[in-house]
């Protein structure tokens, strides 16, 4: 099991694109003036890279109860404990922390409410190993450092229990493979939990969708706009792992909160796919700037170097030929935005900075008008059932009704809203935006995880609590 090891991405800007199973061979395809640098064609010749996907959705058997182990309780994964402690036929078996202050505050809690005192595991960095060999659980969860997403999960898989990741479920294209081939092999659900796919906003979009309010979908945008300048250098939170991947990568890093939602709008995996990536890169000063007005002379911030450009911007084309545009800005001020955007041959909606829509025939002139005209007949009957129950939970609630849906799904062995091959799709744009950059904004090819079977599998569904 050690030999699984915790990610590392090897591009950072250089010439040689390369990686530890050497099935990223990238060649330059000559065509219509500019190269296309190509991730799959080496990985289709491993084996069983050229057969498809397994045709049916993978489910599990049906459960009484879901029996949980945590990995990662910091302040993500702590919020996740506290979701599922809520949810019914949920039992917490065990958690895991190189912290042990914090496994032992989900010890805590778990006693205040009445329940067994979970089993802790808190030797260090690879004591979830010894924690997958040994606990008798269904569902191993991580919101550990996303380098150790990978390991975590395949972990998991490998000792027979199913995994599930906060995002992004890896960010390189040999991790990618690495989920989906394991989930196959194992039989045993990988999702990453994307919880922006559950945003009142979003399901919303994803009904008007699925009743043909759009037309057909055209184009789609998406984005991660949060000034992240302080968490990252609050060494006390995610600055003490998070700087680092901004000193040595540069792409769309976090791409997943942005892509998820519209993905689903536009079938992918489900009857579309992605096909390439085109991704540049703006200069880097934001961390440069917030380190020397914040840190006294002598301070090593003031030092310190960053490969990711302030402002990534990303367009990626499908299959069918829609579009997406996807932007990654984490080191300037701004106020948050995910950019959710959705347009279609009869109209156009989107998400900030606040929700407007324009449908031709109801909406008047060329002008915008506010979603609450569509509120009655458009709002998703997910997000009306769990209102009540996902009050005061994490991002507005939409964590709570992720953390539901998966549990239930579990119980009663249908298949997850999102699976292994959306964690991989999604999560490779990761370093697909990379090597584009790297190579002054060429196109790249982005891997078909499904192997074909995106052109028959069904699209997600319109789903009740």
């Amino acid at each position: 099991m050690r030999s699984i090891m915790p990610e590392q991405n090897e591009n950072n800007g250089s010439e040689k694109i390369t990686n530890r199973r050497e099935f990223l061979k990238l060649s330059a395809v000559a065509g219509l003036g500019a190269a296309m640098l190509t991730t799959e064609k080496a990985g289709a010749d491993l084996p069983g890279r050229d057969k498809p996907a397994p045709l049916k959705p993978f489910t599990n058997e049906p459960m009484e109860r879901v029996r949980v182990a945590f990995v990662g309780t910091g302040a993500q994964g702590s919020a996740h404990v506290r979701n599922f402690m809520g949810i019914e036929n949920v039992d917490i078996v065990a958690a895991c922390d190189i912290i042990p202050e914090r496994a032992q505050r989900v010890a805590d809690w778990c006693v205040k409410d009445g329940r067994p005192a979970p089993n802790l595991y808190t030797r260090g960095d690879w004591d979830f190993v010894r924690l997958c060999e040994n606990e008798d659980v269904d569902l191993v969860f991580t919101a550990t450092p996303w380098r150790w997403h990978v390991p975590v999960c395949v972990a998991a898989m490998e000792n027979g229990k199913h995994a599930a990741t906060e995002v992004p479920a890896s960010y390189t294209i040999e991790g990618c493979w690495q989920l989906v081939e394991t989930a196959e092999r194992e039989q045993k659900h990988c999702v990453m939990m994307e919880n922006c796919c559950y945003d009142y906003v979003e399901l919303m979009i994803l009904n008007m969708v699925r009743k043909g309010l759009f037309g057909e979908l055209l184009h789609a945008e998406g984005a991660y706009n949060h000034d992240l300048r302080a968490v990252k250098f609050n060494l006390d939170y995610e600055g003490a792992w998070r700087r680092d991947h901004s000193m040595t990568r540069n792409g769309n890093l976090y791409p997943t909160h942005g892509l998820g939602p519209v993905a689903q709008c536009l079938n992918v995996n489900r009857g579309d796919q992605f096909d390439y990536i085109v991704s540049m890169s703006s200069n880097s000063r934001g961390l440069q700037n917030w380190a020397l007005e914040h840190y006294p002379e002598g301070s090593p911030f003031r030092n310190e170097t960053y490969a990711l450009g302030d402002v990534n911007v990303s367009l990626i084309r499908t299959k069918l030929g829609r579009t997406i545009t996807l932007i990654h800005d984490t080191n300037l001020p701004r106020p948050y935005s995910r950019a959710i955007l959705v347009q279609g041959t009869h109209g156009i909606i989107r998400k900030y900075p606040e929700t407007l829509i324009h449908i031709e025939g109801r909406s008047e002139g060329h002008g915008w008008e506010k979603i609450e005209n569509y509120k009655e007949e458009f709002e998703h009957p997910l997000w009306t059932g769990l209102q009540e129950k996902s009050r005061g939970a994490g991002h507005g609630g939409m964590d709570y009704i992720e953390d539901y849906r998966l549990v239930q799904c579990m119980l009663k062995g249908e298949p997850t809203d999102m699976d292994v091959y959306d964690a991989a799709a999604w999560s490779v744009i990761c370093e697909t935006s990379e090597i584009s950059v790297a190579h002054r904004s060429r196109s790249v090819d982005i891997p078909d995880f499904t192997r074909g079977r995106w052109a028959v599998r069904k699209p997600l569904g319109i789903v009740e609590a």
